[in-house]
């Protein structure tokens, strides 16, 4: 995995916090950028959907995204917060990346259950 998991906590009302730290060793760093390394926002945002979906236990993806700000670069070996809360409507989750104090990425994350692809004959 391009990361590792710290910590994983479930504190009830459909709240996770979560503690990631980016491996130096990420292929996301690799072209992104040479001699100049940061995380994309596409991978602080698949990260989010990982936490959710290890958290519920379930298969998911990313089906809609709102309100999608990123604010700090994010650094090989940076440890980041990963802070998700279910809203009332189904699959919808308020979210937010911190860095130590530092706001990262923040935003809106709408997930679907993960459909099996069809059998070919």
């Amino acid at each position: 995995m391009w990361y590792s998991l710290l910590d994983l906590e479930i504190l009830g009302s459909g709240e996770t916090l979560a503690q990631v730290v980016v491996n130096d060793e990420s292929l996301w760093f690799s072209g992104h950028f040479p001699d100049n390394p940061i995380l994309p926002g596409i991978a602080q945002l698949n990260m989010v959907a990982d936490i959710i979906a290890l958290s519920r236990q379930e298969s998911l993806y990313i089906k809609r995204l709102n309100r999608v700000k990123f604010k700090k670069i994010v650094r090989p070996g940076e440890q980041l917060t990963i802070h998700a809360t279910a809203t009332s409507t189904t699959g919808l989750y308020t979210f937010h990346i911190t860095h130590e104090t530092q706001a990262v990425c923040s935003g809106i994350m709408s997930l679907a259950d993960k459909q099996p692809l069809p059998q070919c004959l």
